[in-house]
């Protein structure tokens, strides 16, 4: 079993910053890919940024220059730090991390979500 626990959501100013944390614990052999993703009210899901085991990144065009994605492998965390936040970046962001297990079972796992507020 493996488990995602986020933190760092919360309410902020246009203009301020966040940074989200996204922690995986349990059976984890290795972790391909760690992402984040954003849903506003009314909205789907939608993808912020993902970073793959080798660094590779991949960003919504939408928080291209604002959002960094980061990880440390060593503690299978991944993070979001957002500056330069916007009201349309209010919603409830989920991290997503996708590997396998010692026992050689692939994983594809959720966070339970962390509200971002973002006031005008």
């Amino acid at each position: 079993q493996v488990q995602l626990v986020e933190s760092g959501g919360g309410l902020v100013q246009a203009g301020g910053s966040l940074r989200l944390s996204c922690a995986a614990s349990g059976s984890i052999f290795s972790i391909n890919r760690m992402g984040w993703y954003r849903q506003a009210p009314g909205k789907q899901r939608e993808l912020v940024a993902t970073i793959t085991s080798g660094g590779r990144t991949n960003f919504a065009d939408s928080v291209k220059g604002r959002f960094t994605i980061s990880r440390d492998n060593a503690k299978n965390t991944v993070y979001l730090q957002m500056n330069s936040l916007k009201p349309e970046d209010t919603a409830v962001y989920y991290c997503n991390e996708v590997g396998s297990t010692y026992y050689g079972d692939a994983f594809d796992y959720w966070g339970q979500g962390t509200q971002v507020t973002v006031s005008s």
